[in-house]
């Protein structure tokens, strides 16, 4: 589910169209239907608000003037892979070495030589 702040990918046509950011989700007048107001990352930027309810700000098609549309919430690729990093670590029970092999050189003693 998008919320604010995420990126998010807008199909058009079932192609990829544009780049968003979701800058706010406010509830409308409607019940169970909600503001989305998003940050098109486009030259110059422009900002749109659509009414979608909750399936549509999830990721399910919805059309809008005939054209079928989808949000696709976008994970950035070093923050898949900090999760990757962290699902392995839980999974794997092997102890980590205490020192890490990792070795601390000092500048002052290099400054010194």
């Amino acid at each position: 589910m998008a919320v604010e702040h995420d990126l998010v990918l807008v199909h058009v046509d079932n192609k990829p169209g544009f780049y968003a950011r979701v800058e706010e989700i406010e509830p409308d007048v409607k019940p169970g239907w909600w503001q989305v107001k998003l940050l098109v990352l486009t030259f110059p930027l422009q900002v749109f608000t659509w009414i979608l309810d909750d399936n549509q700000i999830q990721g399910e098609p919805f059309t809008m003037g005939g054209t079928p549309l989808c949000l696709e919430k976008l994970v950035s690729p070093l923050e898949e892979e900090r999760r990757q990093k962290a699902v392995e670590s839980t999974t794997t029970n092997s102890p980590k070495p205490v020192d890490g092999g990792a070795k601390v050189v000092s500048l002052a003693d290099r400054r010194k030589k």
